[in-house]
């Protein structure tokens, strides 16, 4: 009779998993590392957060309203659906372009050079002759170049000064030229770029710009101008084809309209001659100069209501924008003094626990080093 043999496998050891006591007693016993570590990550803190240049923060809100024409509702319903027919005159430029519009050169250079208040300024100075001229470097800041930005320092005074570049004088055209940028301006265009911010939403239709800086009133004068200068830009940018065909038309208006005048002059010459002349010649000259005349007149007459319809498109073209939301002067700071400090302490803090749970495995993976290394194996 046959015995049943039954072959029993080894049950698998439970891996070691992390004991929570025994890492809260390690910490609790090394407990003078984690104060003294979160002491000086005080200390650095306070330090940190009684240099800190205070800064301010704008925040307007407008909406553009833009003229659809007479598809406007047609339109409206498509665009709600998802779809775009295009049959708006104003469609050429759409609204996710208006940060584009703000993060360009002339308009970061526009802002770096408009007069703004200051309270170490007497007169109303551009924030690039402020941050040349009045701006001092605060302590946090000198820290920073020699620690951080040092390598950076060091290549510069490798690399020595690079010459103010100048456009030729010679053979320049009168048509448009490249924008050149001195070497003051590039250094605070980032600056400019970090102060100011356009969020789209393109939901809602909203555009809120954000305007950050070092006092009150300096930043909400840059953010007004800020606002003013948006406007104009995006005025410009969907005028600026029905602009251009008003002054074509306008141009041929004047043409047109002194054509009509010296045909109007030259038959009343003709006509006063006529009266006393009954001749057949007389009277042909007549209807010839009169013919042209009408044909000019009726040109003219059809080039004025031209010129009154693009004049019309030019204002229909013309946005509208609605301040939901005006620039005001801040009365608060958008940075924390508290929040910095409590940030260096909660540093401090983590990298003592990290510094004592490091010191307690440190020794447990000398050993799983040595015990993988091949001489122990051999």
């Amino acid at each position: 009779m046959e015995q049943n043999s039954t072959t029993y496998h080894p049950v698998p050891e439970e891996e070691e998993g992390i004991d929570i006591m025994a890492l809260v007693r390690s910490l609790w016993e090394d407990r003078k590392t984690i104060i003294i570590c979160t002491a000086v990550f005080i200390v650095l803190g306070l330090v940190a957060a009684l240099t800190m240049k205070r800064t301010y923060t704008v925040n307007t809100v407008m909406v553009p309203q833009l003229s659809s024409g007479k598809t406007s509702s047609l339109s409206s319903l498509a665009s709600l659906a998802g779809f775009d027919l295009g049959t708006s005159p104003s469609a050429d430029l759409s609204p996710v372009t208006y940060p584009q519009i703000v993060s360009s050169t002339p308009f970061r250079l526009e802002l770096l050079h408009t007069p703004l208040h200051y309270e170490k300024a007497d007169t109303a100075v551009s924030m690039l002759d402020y941050a040349l001229n009045y701006d001092k470097p605060g302590v946090m800041a000198a820290v920073k170049k020699y620690t951080i930005g040092l390598p950076g320092v060091i290549l510069g005074a490798l690399r020595g000064e690079k010459e103010e570049l100048s456009l030729p004088a010679e053979g320049v055209t009168d048509g448009p030229k490249p924008l050149l940028v001195n070497k003051d301006e590039e250094k605070f265009m980032t600056a400019i770029g970090n102060a100011v911010s356009l969020a789209v939403d393109k939901k809602e239709g909203l555009l809120t710009l954000s305007v950050t800086g070092s006092e009150p009133i300096q930043t909400a004068e840059l953010a007004l101008k800020a606002q003013q200068l948006l406007q104009a830009e995006i005025t410009r940018f969907r005028t600026e084809k029905a602009e251009a065909e008003l002054e074509y038309v306008q141009a041929r208006y004047k043409e047109v309209k002194a054509e009509a005048d010296h045909y109007q002059n030259l038959l009343a010459s003709v006509t006063d001659r006529s009266q006393s002349m009954t001749t057949t010649r007389s009277r042909v000259e007549m209807e010839r100069v009169r013919s042209k005349y009408t044909v000019a007149n009726s040109i003219y007459l059809e080039m004025a209501k031209q010129l009154e319809q693009s004049k019309m498109q030019v204002k229909r073209d013309t946005p509208a924008f609605t301040i939901v939301q005006p620039v005001a002067v801040p009365t608060k700071p958008s940075n924390s003094r508290a929040k910095t400090l409590i940030v260096w302490t909660f540093l401090g803090f983590v990298l003592g626990c990290g510094i004592v749970l490091l010191k307690g495995y440190l020794p447990k993976l000398k050993e799983m080093f040595n015990a993988d290394s091949p001489e122990n194996e051999a």
